[in-house]
This record gives structure tokens, sequence and C-alpha cells, in this order.
């Protein structure tokens, strides 16, 4: 199951969607949305976001062992280091590796205090880089402090994020480096809006691989695209969210079809979005598919 995933993301498209457990003990409601829209047969894999702006919601992992039951399919698990230490997150690694989660994001997580529980405190005893350290350890057959393990666990595959804008591309870039250094198979952007943006960041990114060696060399980019189909979803994006940038032809678009109509500033959107799918599919076609749980829009991008 993972093999051909990594294998479809080195050497041929490469399609996931991204899915977002809810606050309610059960992904029943979201597995019958995307079978609703057969999007189990129409992508490579799916992913489960972990506890997003620190919200409590449903476990990444146990969302992730769910999906991959019901469809055969793989997922990529979400585990934020913001909720725990490096003792948690092996553990974690450990139990989910006997259930075959064995793709995992590694990410540095959203502030704790933009959580809906006030009092929340965030753990952050490091970033991201340290996720990838340890399960670079277990591929070792060893903890991150060096132990071996009496049963080597299976082979895990990591993945990390990048933001995909920035004033300097120059720090994006050194970023890419230390995380394909540390063994990330797959670096998957925020949402991208632009084709050069697209073209700008495959280029820092070529670049950042150029002094690695063997099968970090195999890296690759993976392009966030996320479908914008409401004016104030690309205000609230382009003001509001570090990291992405959403261009002004976009928002003059979306802004004049508001002026006509809700069902005219959905269908501008939707074009806008179908069209950057599409040339991103021309350009470097690995593609992460975000549509927080809209699985109409996915459904309608990939018709």
């Amino acid at each position: 199951m993972f093999k051909n995933l990594i294998q479809k993301l080195q050497e041929d498209k490469y399609l996931t969607l991204e899915t977002t457990p809810q606050h309610e003990p059960t992904m029943h409601n979201i597995i019958e949305r995307i079978k609703k829209f057969d999007l189990q047969h129409r992508v490579d894999g799916f992913s489960a976001t972990d506890n997003p702006l620190a919200k409590l919601k449903y476990n990444a992992l146990f969302a992730s062992m769910k999906l991959q039951q019901e469809f055969n399919k793989p997922v990529i698990a979400t585990m934020s280091m913001r909720d725990r230490n490096k003792i948690a997150l092996q553990a974690d690694l450990l139990g989910a590796n006997e259930f075959d989660v064995r793709a995992i994001l590694a990410l540095t997580g959203d502030p704790a205090k933009m959580s809906d529980q006030p009092h929340a405190k965030g753990v952050f005893e490091s970033n991201s880089s340290m996720l990838l350290k340890i399960i670079k350890s277990f591929n070792y057959g060893m903890d991150i402090a060096g132990h071996p393990f009496k049963i080597e666990p299976k082979q895990i595959y990591p993945f990390a994020v990048t933001n995909a804008y920035a004033r300097s591309f120059s720090s994006l870039q050194k970023k890419m480096h230390n995380k394909v250094q540390n063994g990330a198979v797959g670096i998957i952007t925020q949402p991208v809006f632009e084709i050069d943006n697209a073209k700008k960041l495959l280029e820092i990114f070529n670049e950042a691989k150029e002094d690695v060696v063997g099968n970090k060399k195999k890296a690759q980019l993976i392009f966030g695209i996320f479908p914008i189909t409401k004016l104030r979803t690309a205000l609230f994006l382009s003001a509001q969210v570090p990291g992405i940038h959403v261009p002004q032809e976009w928002i003059d678009k979306l802004e004049l079809a508001n002026q006509i109509s809700p069902e005219e500033e959905y269908k501008v959107g939707m074009q806008l979005s179908k069209d950057l799918f599409t040339s991103i599919k021309k350009l470097h076609p690995k593609i992460h598919l975000m549509t927080a749980n809209k699985f109409d829009l996915a459904d309608e991008i990939l018709s």
C-alpha cells in the first residue's frame, strides 16, 4: 500500500485528499461523504489532520486507521509537536505501526492560544524536525535515544510541510533542505494560487536537493491546492494566513462576481480553481487537495 503510494509520488502522477476529523467520536460521516462522490477511486490516498487551530477533534492516527480499513488506501496521519513530548510521539508511532499507520506528516502545530479550550498548554518540546529525526531513528530500528527495539518497526514514511510564499524564498529553501536531509519523502506546500508561485517553489525545492545524497534525492514537492469559491475566503487567506499569497487577480474577479450573485461568485471561483489545478498537473502532477471536508468541491475539481 505505502510502497505503491511512494512510487507514484516519485515516478508518476500523485494525488491525495485531505480529511479533517470532526468534534465527534466517529469518522462515519466523513467516510459516507467520500463514498457519495466515489472519491476513494479517484485519489491515490488521503490525509488526516491533527486538531487544526488547536481545537479538539477525533484523533488523526485513529482516523487514518479507520480510513485505511474502509478504503484500503494509504493515509498520511498528521502528528503535531504542539500536543506531545518526544516520549508520547514515540509511543504513538509504535502503536500506530502495528496497525499499519505508517505515513506521517510532521507538523510543529498551531499555537495553543488559538484553542477553543482556554487553558490548553502547548508542549512544543521542539519543532517538526524532531519528529522527522525520531522517524529516521525508528527506520534504523532504534528509538531517538539510540536504544534498539527488540522487534524493528515496519518502515515509516515521513512527510513535511512548507509555506507557499515568503518575502525571502531563500529561507524557504533552507527549511526545505533541512527537511529533506531529515528524511522527508514529500514536502506539501500550503495552498498555491498562481502558476508562477508554483514554478518558483519547484525551482527552490530542486535547488534544496542539490547537496543531498542517496534516496533523499527522490524527495518530491507536493503542491497544496485549496479551491476558493467565495470572496471572503480569498480575503481571509490573503490577509490572515502567513505563508499564503492569493493574487489580486483572483480577488478582483471574485469581487466582481460577488456583486452579481452568489451563484456567479461560486462559478468564477470554481473556474479559477479548476484552471489552476489543470495548470499544476501539467507543471508537476504531485498534488494534495484540501477542501475542508467539502467533498463536493473535490468532486467538481476532479471532474
